[in-house]
């Protein structure tokens, strides 16, 4: 089969490689059916996941058809149609059983990074009846595609923000993750959203599908400044809630200054450096930060929602490709070119 291979220097080739095959009776092996992109593959790339290795296919983020499932596998059969988890977790262990799936004493984010991932033809995927998603009939592939990675992302910080009706959230990062962040967010029926991003055709999107009700644009402004403009847009206070999904290199300190006193932040980036705690600044704002990986499980409910219609990604589709092009869709991808925020691999 064609696949999407890093050989841990920077470098990516699609090369032919066996078929996956069961190695564990809880796997299952899914041909993929829609693949994308993901920035955390651009880590990757750059050598910025330690844990990484190299000579793996790369990505995560997919949905397919199951075409064969392990004896330990119960809920899922050959034929089903499913959007799969960005975290493999068995759903026993310790943090498991809390919810913490991403801290899966035998597994974490594995798809793409510790084992072959997504962007080839078929996948073998550990922990098939934790890892699926059954896609209803009225879901297409594209609108159930993003669900196990990004808008798990989004309906994760919102939920770990816990939006009162009424509130002010405030989403730093107008990117794909940032987009479904506001998504979710509004289901909660704040206030108003505040979207924060340097790029303006990014905020101008949040605007017009109605994901953001004020937008700032933070370059060539102090922080000081955006501080301010927060306050002026959040009764003077600053934001109830903030959402830092953009993982720039000041956007750490943009999300705790912005935040009204006991705020809660929420830190769904991922950062490629270390990020600063100012403790004695920070002194008498009692905050409460809230960080880590996407703890992706329960999606059921996520995907009743994209049935609902109450939650729609068309607008991160920004160009589609045949697997046999993914080299020109990552350099397009990674460019942003034409603002670029998601693209879809059909193998």
């Amino acid at each position: 089969m064609k696949a999407l291979v890093h050989d841990g220097y920077g470098s990516i080739a699609l090369l032919n490689r066996p078929l996956p095959k069961l190695l564990e009776p809880t796997d299952a092996i899914v041909r993929v059916t829609r693949s994308t992109i993901c920035t955390s593959d651009l880590h990757i790339m750059r050598g910025a996941v330690p844990r990484a290795l190299p000579d793996t296919v790369l990505g995560h983020e997919f949905v397919g058809v199951v075409e064969e499932v392990g004896a330990g596998v119960t809920f899922f059969s050959p034929g089903d149609r499913v959007a799969v988890n960005c975290e493999t977790f068995c759903g026993t262990c310790f943090y498991c059983q809390h919810g913490w799936v991403n801290n899966c004493e035998h597994g974490g984010w594995l798809l793409g990074c510790t084992i072959d991932g997504c962007q080839a033809e078929y996948v073998r995927v550990p922990f098939a009846d934790n890892a699926f998603t059954r896609i209803p009939d009225s879901v297409s592939d594209e609108d159930a595609l993003f669900l196990g990675d990004i808008l798990a992302t989004g309906w994760w910080g919102a939920r770990l923000a816990q939006i009162e009706a009424g509130s002010t959230v405030a989403v730093i990062g107008a990117g794909p993750v940032g987009l479904t962040t506001m998504m979710c967010a509004r289901l909660a029926e704040p206030e108003r959203i505040i979207a924060l991003d340097v790029d303006e055709s990014r905020l101008q999107r949040a605007t017009e599908h109605g994901l953001a009700d004020v937008t700032i644009n933070p370059a060539e402004k102090s922080l000081d400044t955006v501080e301010s403009l927060v306050r002026t847009a959040a009764h003077g206070r600053g934001a109830d809630c903030v959402i830092e999904a953009a993982g720039g290199d000041d956007t750490f300190e943009m999300a705790w200054r912005i935040a009204r006193p006991n705020a809660t932040v929420v830190l769904s980036a991922m950062y490629e450096h270390d990020q600063v705690l100012p403790l004695p600044r920070m002194y008498g704002k009692n905050l409460t930060f809230k960080t880590g990986g996407v703890d992706a499980s329960g999606l059921d409910e996520v995907m009743a929602l994209i049935a609902a219609g109450k939650l729609d990604t068309s607008l991160l589709i920004s160009r589609r490709y045949p697997l046999s092009d993914i080299l020109e869709a990552y350099r397009f991808f990674e460019a942003r070119e034409d603002g670029c925020l998601k693209v879809v691999i059909t193998p």
